[in-house]
């Protein structure tokens, strides 16, 4: 048995998770390599390994000729008489196997065998690394900071090491050497020189994934987060629904005190998260969705993915949210393009009936009771008959009603969030 080949074959294995069989066919390509290196060619040399005791043997096979000037070429061919040296029953044509003696092997031979075995190790360490990362492509992982490179940052996962691009970095991030942060896989590219691993920590799906792995309900698909629409740094909206009545899906994300939103939140260096009920009825979800803003009606048109959305005056400023973003991430979480008006500028509209949203309720007397039940306006036939009671002109108008902007979302974007005043 050859006791120290098995060694160190086990320690190969485990310390770099390559298979023994492996490592037993870049033996044998090596032996081979080396053969070619001494004879000048190798077509007829053979390599045994004995996969229990280690033990090798390299033989090439030759054909028996009846004398030496008989012999062409030594590598292929033997005279009768030293045939039967080996074996005393060889005869004239027949094949046997020359034993060939490792020892004999030159300093150049041996130094090529060695090389074969290394390139070997190489490549299966690269390989197993490999398909280690690419297993867990599109997920989260932890890394810890390693230095810049220019703009981009150096993470080591651990058997490797990755890169975060300037452009998939959160403004305002800075980390520092040996800092431990959680990152998401973009990609994962095989090269010579090893595997190239991409992260980001602006991906929406990073906010996903945290959730995932914090909130069971999420883990065993008792919770489904629908939609997730994300400004990475500032803020995130989040849908969800729950495939157990009994289970209260945002409560389940939010967590006793806040405690699991709260992880996330720390995760994400104070990152606002959104979580709102999703519904299958596109008025309820918009409602939800432009939260913690109040709404008095909605008229979504599913065919032409557009929404228009009549809020208090005094709470236009909030749905809108700064610089647009509650309106800008609630369309991207809908997947609806949304107009939002204030119920003064609704009714100066071309075509506006107030009593098809109010039922001619009075003004002066409007309060928020009557605001969350009896004056939502939500998106069925029965109420919403004629498109052209609704104004058509504008989109977002400023409270002044002289700048029109437009937010427009795309469906199925999407990522989190927890309610934060605008």
């Amino acid at each position: 048995m050859n006791k120290e080949l098995k060694e160190a074959l086990d320690i190969l294995e485990k310390e770099k998770e390559i298979s023994k069989e492996t490592l037993f066919e870049a033996i044998e390509n090596s032996l081979i390599t080396a053969c070619k290196q001494h004879f000048g060619k190798a077509d007829n040399v053979k390599v045994e390994i004995d996969r229990d005791t280690c033990d090798f043997l390299c033989y090439a096979e030759k054909e028996v000729v009846e004398s030496e000037e008989d012999v062409e070429d030594d590598c292929l061919q033997i005279p009768l008489q030293s045939a039967q040296e080996l074996s005393k029953k060889a005869q004239v044509g027949d094949v046997i196997h020359v034993e060939i003696k490792s020892k004999e092997f030159g300093r150049i031979a041996t130094q090529n065998a060695k090389n074969v075995i290394l390139q070997k190790i190489r490549e299966e360490e690269r390989s197993v690394v490999y398909n280690q990362y690419f297993e867990k492509e599109k997920d989260v992982v932890t890394g810890v900071v390693q230095r810049y490179l220019g703009r981009n940052i150096s993470v080591n996962l651990g058997k490797a090491d990755a890169l975060l691009n300037e452009s998939e970095q959160v403004k305002g991030e800075n980390f520092k050497p040996t800092e431990r942060i959680k990152v998401y896989i973009l990609e994962v590219k095989n090269t010579p020189k090893g595997p190239r691993i991409l992260v980001s920590r602006t991906h929406p799906e990073l906010v996903k994934r945290l959730f995932e792995s914090e909130v069971t309900e999420i883990r065993d698909g008792t919770v489904e987060i629908k939609s997730i629409a994300r400004e990475a740094g500032s803020r995130t909206k989040m849908a969800v629904w729950s495939n157990n009545p009994n289970v209260d899906a945002v409560g389940a994300c939010v967590g006793m005190n806040g405690s699991r939103v709260n992880a996330i939140v720390d995760e994400l260096r104070g990152e606002k998260i959104d979580i709102v009920c999703w519904d299958e009825n596109p008025g309820n979800l918009i409602q939800n969705a432009l939260s913690p803003a109040k709404i008095v009606a909605v008229y979504a048109d599913p065919d032409e993915r557009t929404a228009k959305v009549v809020v208090p005056d005094y709470q236009l400023s909030l749905a809108i949210g700064k610089e647009g973003q509650n309106a800008r991430l609630a369309a991207r979480l809908t997947g609806y393009k949304i107009d939002i008006k204030s119920e003064t500028q609704a009714k100066d509209a071309p075509g506006f009936r107030y009593e098809d949203y109010v039922n001619d309720y009075d003004e002066d007397e409007y309060d928020e009771d009557y605001e969350e039940e009896d004056a939502l306006f939500e998106s069925d036939e029965e109420n919403f008959q004629d498109e052209e009671t609704y104004a058509e002109e504008g989109f977002l108008e400023a409270q002044g009603g002289e700048t029109e902007e437009s937010y427009e979302g795309n469906a199925g974007a999407g990522f989190l969030g927890e309610d934060e005043n605008a």
